[in-house]
């Protein structure tokens, strides 16, 4: 067994987290900052992961058709496209490997449009490396398995690519967090998810919230999805967390 370490962030000052060491993998970083993909590239090293760097789209592409990954490390701004379309270049290639999305931008909006555009996961600039290695360990550990374009769960259909979610015939409208934790519970229907996953689907680590905010977040989903329809779809397990009823209520 790996020793633990400790590892110092490199992107944001004074960071540090204790670590606990990952099996190998294999990461490969796309963007034309050299000083982060180095510094990315050191940190990885640390705890035994390999990390390739590409500086353009059309690097990545090319490097992901002669090796098999286990994640990408995906800049929005390169010189040749921007990282949404990269992602969505990739999806529609049927290339599914896991993606975390790296942005200056904070917005829900932005962090929604990245996870339409295909990615697994999204961490705003500057970040220390321990969030970032967070990240790669949550979405690693998922098969690269392809998704359906539109979602189903009995009555409830949602589609990512236009945030828009329907019971039956009749349009819901969520806002850009409610939307991300429907998508969480319709992709894992009678699967219980834990308060931490579901925090990582819709809010970034070290984001300031109550200590309530699934619960707040599941209630307004219930006055949304399941009270006007005479519904029940969302259950609360004790002590564990949430799940959405493999047959989308009854």
């Amino acid at each position: 067994m790996r020793e633990r370490r400790q590892i110092k962030g490199e992107f944001s000052s004074g960071s540090h987290l204790r670590l606990r060491t990952v099996p190998d993998m294999r990461v490969l970083v796309v963007a034309d900052d050299v000083q982060m993909a180095a510094a990315i590239r050191r940190s990885l090293r640390t705890v035994n992961a390999i990390g390739d760097v590409a500086g353009t789209s059309t690097g990545a592409y090319a490097m992901l058709a002669d090796t098999a990954y286990d994640v990408i490390v995906l800049d929005m701004v390169l010189p040749d496209a921007d990282g949404f379309a990269t992602c969505r270049r990739l999806r529609n290639d049927g290339d599914w490997t896991p993606i975390v999305m790296l942005s200056a931008r904070t917005t829900a909006d932005d962090r929604l449009r990245s996870l339409h555009a295909g990615a697994d996961a999204y961490l705003t600039k500057p970040f220390a490396f321990g969030e970032l290695l967070a990240r790669l360990r949550a979405v690693a550990r998922r098969d690269p398995a392809e998704r359906p374009v539109i979602v189903k769960v009995g009555s409830l259909r949602l589609d990512p690519a236009s945030a828009q979610v329907w019971r039956g015939k009749q349009e819901i409208r969520l806002s850009a967090r409610e939307f991300a934790l429907l998508e969480a519970f319709m992709r894992s229907p009678g699967q219980i998810l834990g308060h931490s996953q579901l925090l990582d689907t819709a809010w970034e680590i070290g984001h300031e919230y109550r200590s309530n905010v699934i619960e707040v977040y599941v209630r307004y989903l219930r006055e949304k999805i399941d009270r006007p329809f005479g519904l029940r779809s969302l259950e609360t397990v004790r002590g564990l967390g949430y799940r959405l009823r493999s047959d989308g209520g009854r």
